[in-house]
């Protein structure tokens, strides 16, 4: 069936944002462990310059060997952002910061504040009193952290305008094949018709005309599903129309044509409420959703129309006591092919879509659906103000 169609696809669905989100989380994990390690690496040289600090301090003679080591590891240390300090917390120098204040010192003092509140920070033990080297995350550090997040952008912008430009070329592609299915079989009608047509004007001086006026309301029909195949595409005529008598006579026509036991209800109201609209096409869209109804119901049941004015707007609710949809269906159900009887195309719904969609600020959508109770669609269109 059609609708396991859908449900493959959205299993595949599924499947590739699990595969998305795996590949998104190993990303930030190998470049949190890649951060990790820098960061442990960074705070060893942080140690290792402190205790070049101590050594250089606690050195008497400048003759000593340690000594142009120390210097050595003290100038070596040209990435890592440090600030040695006095017990006091007083500045006894820095080293690879970019100062950005005019004032330098307010500018350590606050970068100290952050360092203390982060725990970075190194005791240096000397004889008479104690150091601080205060260290801060290199800029290679800093820049690895921002890496993946600007990657993950990176390559989720890229999937979205993809994705909506395969959706957009996919959609279109629909389209034409939708205008020529439709375009062609109004053309295939279109001569059989046409010889019907004159084979009854025949036949009217050589038969009972109650029979062939009956042949004629079929023929009369045929020629008008095939004027609505050949509207599908094309910008249709709009005419303004009184919803409400015009939702009366569409469903007092599927009322004779549809088992007995199927109660019509309806809740409009005399007053004329005008909207633009395709007669041909609006119908086809009334019986549609009448037939969904009836199919839903197993052919016994009530439906019900209701037609309500919201100022600029005209709300048209069908609802019937079927079967319902589940909610996770309320969108598929629009989807060519899609379809939960065993024999059908299941393009009635999404034609029906297609239509209402091509009036001005027309809307199609399942209002509220409850499954073994039954099914609300409404129709937004919008109110022709003269």
């Amino acid at each position: 069936m059609a609708r396991s169609i859908y449900d493959s696809r959205q299993r595949w669905t599924i499947v590739f944002i699990l595969i998305a989100a795996f590949i998104i989380i190993m990303t930030v994990v190998v470049s949190n462990s890649f951060s990790s390690r820098l960061a442990a690496e960074e705070r060893h040289k942080a140690e290792v310059w402190a205790k070049a600090v101590r050594v250089f301090s606690d050195s008497v003679e400048v003759t000593d060997p340690s000594v142009d080591l120390m210097l050595l590891i003290l100038h070596g240390n040209t990435s890592i952002p440090v600030i040695l300090c006095n017990a006091d917390n007083s500045v006894v120098s820095q080293r690879n910061f970019e100062i950005k204040d005019k004032d330098t010192a307010q500018f350590l003092q606050r970068k100290i504040a952050d360092l203390q509140d982060r725990n970075s920070c190194i005791t240096i033990p000397l004889e008479n009193d104690n150091q601080y080297l205060y260290y801060d995350e290199s800029l290679v550090l800093k820049q690895l952290n921002l890496y993946p997040y600007i990657q993950l952008a990176v390559v989720f912008s890229f999937i979205v305008i993809t994705f909506l430009a395969l959706m957009s070329a996919k959609k279109s592609e629909q389209n034409r094949i939708w205008v020529g299915l439709s375009k062609e079989t109004a053309h295939q009608l279109g001569t059989p018709i046409s010889s019907l047509i004159a084979w009854i004007e025949y036949l009217k001086s050589k038969v009972d005309g109650v029979y062939l006026n009956e042949m004629e309301k079929d023929v009369k029909r045929l020629e008008t599903i095939a004027d609505r195949f050949s509207k599908i595409g094309s910008n249709p005529d709009l005419l303004p129309l009184n919803i409400n008598s015009f939702i009366r006579s569409s469903f007092e026509y599927m009322r004779t044509r549809v088992s007995a036991k199927v109660k019509f209800n309806s809740f409009l109201n005399d007053a004329p409420l005008l909207v633009l609209m395709n007669e041909s096409l609006f119908s086809w869209v009334i019986e549609n959703l009448t037939k969904n109804a009836v199919d839903a119901m197993g052919g016994q049941g009530s439906i019900t129309y209701r037609v309500a004015d919201k100022g600029r707007k005209v709300y048209i609710d069908i609802t019937d006591t079927g079967k319902g949809i589940a909610k996770s269906r309320f969108k598929t159900i629009f989807h060519p092919g899609y379809t939960t009887k065993a024999r059908g195309w299941g393009l009635g719904l999404s034609l029906v879509k297609r239509i209402i969609e091509s009036y001005p600020g027309g809307k199609i959508y399942v209002k509220n659906s409850e499954v073994g109770k039954g099914t609300t669609f409404r129709i937004e269109l919008r109110k022709y103000q003269g």
